[in-house]
C-alpha cells in the first residue's frame, strides 16, 4: 500500500540501515501484544507466504481458511493477516497472547515498530515508528539482529523487486479493462501465492515466478 507521510510527523526523523542501532529492544514483549491485535494492514508477500507454507508444512489455500484473507490495495490483490474474534486479534496469537509462528512470521511483524521508506530509484531505508508501540523505555538494538532475517542483504535486494513491480502493475492497471484487471490479478495470486513453495532457495524460486510472469 502506497502511503503519503510527513516522517518528522511519524518518527524520530532519522533513516537507519540494517547496520544501525535503533531503539527496538522491548523486553521480548513481555506481557503485550498490543501490536498483534487490529491492525488491517499486515500484507503478506511471497517470502511471507514461503516461510509460513513452509515452516508450518501447509498450502496458502489452508491459511486462507483461518489465518489469513484477501484484500484489495491500490487494485492490487494482496494476502493479509486476518484479525478476528472478539477481540480483533491476529488468528497465530495463543492463549497468552503469544505468537505461535514466531519463527516463520511475516516480515512486516519482524519489522515493527519499524517502517520502511522508499526513495525514486525504489531502494528503502527504515525508520522508526515513535507512536505505534506501546511498550516504554526500549533499548537499543541492530536493525539486522531486530528483523532476524537469513541472507538479509538478498532479502532487502527482494523486497526492493516486489516493490517496484507492484508500484509498475499499479500504474499500468488503470489502463486495463475490468476483465484485464482481474485476469492480471488472478495471474499474479496463482503465480506468488497459491502455487506451492518448495523448501529450498525461495529467491531462486521468486526470480523464476518472475520470468514466468
Amino acid at each position: 500500500m502506497r502511503r503519503q507521510m510527513d516522517l518528522s510527523e511519524v518518527s524520530d526523523g532519522k533513516k537507519y540501515h540494517r547496520g544501525d542501532m535503533a531503539k527496538l529492544g522491548c523486553g521480548d514483549c513481555e506481557g503485550c501484544s498490543a501490536c498483534c491485535h487490529d491492525m488491517e494492514s499486515v500484507i503478506l508477500d511471497p517470502w511471507d507466504v514461503y516461510m509460513l507454507t513452509t515452516g508450518l508444512a501447509c498450502m496458502a489455500g489452508d491459511l486462507l481458511e483461518k489465518y489469513i484473507e484477501l484484500g484489495i490495495e491500490d487494485g492490487l490483490i494482496v494476502l493479509k493477516l486476518k484479525m478476528d474474534g472478539p477481540d480483533h486479534a491476529c488468528g497465530f496469537l495463543n492463549e497468552a497472547g503469544r505468537c505461535r509462528i514466531h519463527a516463520v512470521r511475516p516480515g512486516i511483524c519482524r519489522l515493527f515498530p519499524l517502517g520502511r521508506v522508499y526513495d525514486e530509484a525504489g531502494t528503502f531505508s527504515y525508520f522508526l515508528q515513535t507512536h505505534e508501540c506501546m511498550k516504554e523505555k526500549r533499548t537499543k538494538i541492530k536493525i539486522e539482529k531486530w528483523l532476524d532475517i537469513p541472507q538479509i542483504a538478498k532479502y532487502e535486494a527482494y523486497i526492493c523487486r516486489w516493490h517496484r513491480f507492484t508500484a509498475e502493475f499499479q500504474e499500468r492497471f488503470q489502463e486495463l479493462t475490468e476483465e484485464e484487471q482481474k485476469r492480471e490479478n488472478i495471474k499474479i495470486l496463482q503465480l506468488f501465492f497459491l502455487m506451492p513453495y518448495e523448501k529450498a532457495d525461495f529467491y531462486k524460486q521468486f526470480e523464476e515466478r518472475m520470468r514466468m510472469l
